[in-house]
């Protein structure tokens, strides 16, 4: 079969595209035969061997596959050959693995998918499960009527503003061209700010009347983040899922006194919270898994490209100009 590995973290061109042998299921153990996988942001950290939770040389660095199962080992119960299902990484005991023709994970590893799903749309849901812990699981003061969408676009973005309207809240999304402001739009954004040109904060507070917004989801913090408290309304919460700009140089504390008038919170967010933490991380991929099956959400692909093409799907990601999630197939 074949499966890509990493032998020297760097670019794209460490990406190899390798013939293995077929793993075989041992004991309590699932074969799955790959139809479609997930290209994100923690696949590319792995390549540049700087993520965190980093796998040991050679990685595989893929974290998300959908396909059907293929076989099963012994004392498997409960599952057979022919059903949908969903492996994310995030239920493995460490990262990455998934980019590979078969897959072997634990037979309580996987997420078994409804007969009526798409195996493409399905391989997008751990962005959904990351949003639906930042829109519902970051217990903010109080529930938020309102959302500002940094970003609004990009994966993690699109299902934000989808889950978020799923909420019934009210969204702004920013964005930086007129392309993502109608794909956006499309998603059910309901107010668009272009922050290359415009001063967000000032018109967050003007879409909402100077009353503010509940609740700030930023991916990029950098030098903008501390700014955004001037977005929130009365108990708003500003919250930080990952610092792609690096990290604020102001103080917060003193930032946040400067508003004491509305009591505001900022929260940092990782998933990995939910790393000892199984039973509520597959709730959260239940709800979305069970949101996509009543087609409450519809996951936006931007590009489907062949496994063999890895080296250009991790390329496209790095641009920033894909909308929606890249993904590929065997």
């Amino acid at each position: 079969m074949r499966a890509v590995l990493v032998r020297q973290p760097g670019g794209p061109d460490a990406l190899e595209l390798v013939e293995l042998p077929v793993p075989v299921p041992g004991p309590g153990q699932v074969q799955i035969r790959a139809e479609a996988f997930g290209v994100g942001q923690p696949d590319v950290l792995i390549r540049r061997g700087v993520y965190k939770w980093m796998p040991p040389l050679p990685a595989n660095p893929g974290n998300d596959v959908t396909g059907r199962i293929a076989a099963l080992g012994s004392g498997v119960e409960g599952l057979a050959i022919g059903q949908k299902v969903l492996l994310s990484a995030r239920d493995l005991p460490q990262r990455g693995g998934c980019y590979a023709d078969y897959v072997v994970a634990p037979a309580d590893a996987i997420h078994v998918l409804p007969d009526n799903v798409d195996l493409q749309a399905a391989v997008c849901l751990s962005n959904y499960q990351v949003a639906y812990a930042l829109l519902h699981e970051c217990r903010h003061p109080r529930a938020p009527a309102s959302v500002l969408v940094i970003g609004a676009a990009g994966g993690v973005g699109t299902a934000l503003v989808q889950l978020a309207k799923l909420a019934q809240m009210n969204v702004i999304g920013t964005v930086s061209t007129e392309e993502k402001a109608a794909f956006a739009r499309g998603n059910g954004a309901d107010e668009i700010i272009f922050y290359r040109r415009e001063d967000v904060v000032a018109r967050t507070r003007e879409l909402t009347k100077g009353e503010g917004i509940g609740l700030v989801l930023d991916h990029v913090c950098g030098p903008e983040f501390t700014g955004y408290l001037g977005a929130l309304g009365k108990w708003g919460t500003l919250l930080s899922y990952n610092a792609f700009a690096g990290l604020p140089e102001e103080n917060l504390m003193a930032a946040m006194r400067d508003h004491l008038d509305i009591c505001p919170a900022i929260r940092c967010f990782s998933f990995h919270i939910y790393d000892h933490d199984r039973d509520g991380r597959r709730a959260l991929m239940r709800n979305v898994i069970d949101a996509l099956s009543r087609n409450a959400i519809k996951p936006a692909i931007s590009a489907v490209l062949k496994l063999d093409e890895v080296r250009q799907a991790h390329t496209l990601l790095e641009q920033g100009s894909a909308l929606g999630k890249i993904i590929m197939t065997p």
